[in-house]
């Protein structure tokens, strides 16, 4: 990792950029550890170790409203190897200690319980890993968009029949096919600030304003041009061993086995604008 002499000018503008965006998100769900995580290596990179203490507070924060103690527990110990005496910390530490021995006293299944949570939490982190069912099952998150937008009744099973396309896998796409929501919002059925919010109500993923982001291009060029076209979605930044995706359904997991086959790493995902993510898309694909 570049330290903060050897970081050029261009490197220290793009960390500060991420910064600013990444602070935007976490303000506003700090339960996205994921974002933290990237916010708080950030951080490091500049040699700013006040904001990463205060960070890994807050990743270990997110840890305890998820119910995920013992992950609360290893990040508040990695503040104390650099300030032993922070009474944040060992105040967090106590009271954690408090709530993990009532948690036992209650029953014994809690402690499996926090190790399932856990497991969930990492397989947002692979999503698409655990599709080993016939090639014919493609799961691009129809069934989890129809329960959000027609079971809800929201829209009518129509028109989501007639705004979602089903993918060909038998051939190359060719071009950017348009998203669900940007469908909705042209046929004139619900807004995309709408389906937008029914989405983030649903999915954890933090929103991203694509266009004020400056997109990895060379990183974005090394995926598949099919994936990028079929499913819409634009791998836009690398931080450390994590890849961040943007999208406008984060329910695809065909689309993540796809990207985790091309880039071997961690993927973050990220929901953003329709129109934004195309446009981007339009840019990176020669």
């Amino acid at each position: 990792m570049a330290t903060v002499a050897t970081l050029t000018a261009n490197e220290e503008a793009q960390l500060q950029q991420t910064i600013e965006m990444f602070e935007v998100i976490t303000q506003s769900q700090p339960q996205d550890y994921q974002s933290l995580e990237i916010l708080k290596e950030a951080y490091q990179k500049l040699g700013r170790d006040l904001e990463v203490a205060n960070t890994s507070k807050r990743i270990a924060q997110a840890y305890v409203m998820m119910g995920q103690l013992s992950s609360a527990i290893l990040e508040y110990e990695s503040v104390l190897q650099r300030c032993p005496d922070d009474a944040e910390v060992l105040a967090a530490l106590s009271e954690i200690e408090n709530k993990a021995q009532t948690l036992n006293t209650q029953s014994a299944g809690q402690d499996s319980g926090e190790g399932s949570t856990r497991i969930i939490t990492k397989s947002s982190r692979t999503q698409g890993s655990d599709l080993k069912g016939p090639a014919c099952e493609i799961d691009d998150g129809r069934q989890t968009m129809q329960k959000l937008f027609v079971d809800s009744k929201v829209i009518a099973a129509g028109d989501f029949d007639l705004c979602w396309v089903k993918p060909d896998m038998s051939s190359s796409p060719g071009k950017i096919f348009e998203p669900f929501i940007q469908l909705l919002a042209d046929k004139g059925v619900l807004p995309v600030e709408k389906s937008l919010k029914i989405i983030a109500d649903k999915h954890r993923c933090g929103y991203l304003p694509l266009e004020r982001y400056d997109i990895d291009t060379e990183l974005a060029r090394s995926m598949p041009v099919a994936t990028l076209q079929r499913w819409c979605v634009l791998p836009f930044d690398r931080m450390s061993k994590s890849v961040l995706v943007a999208t406008a359904n984060p329910f695809n997991k065909r689309a993540a086995q796809e990207l985790e086959g091309a880039v071997q790493q961690r993927l973050v995902w990220y929901l953003t604008s329709p129109q934004d993510l195309v446009k981007a898309l339009r840019k990176v694909i020669r």
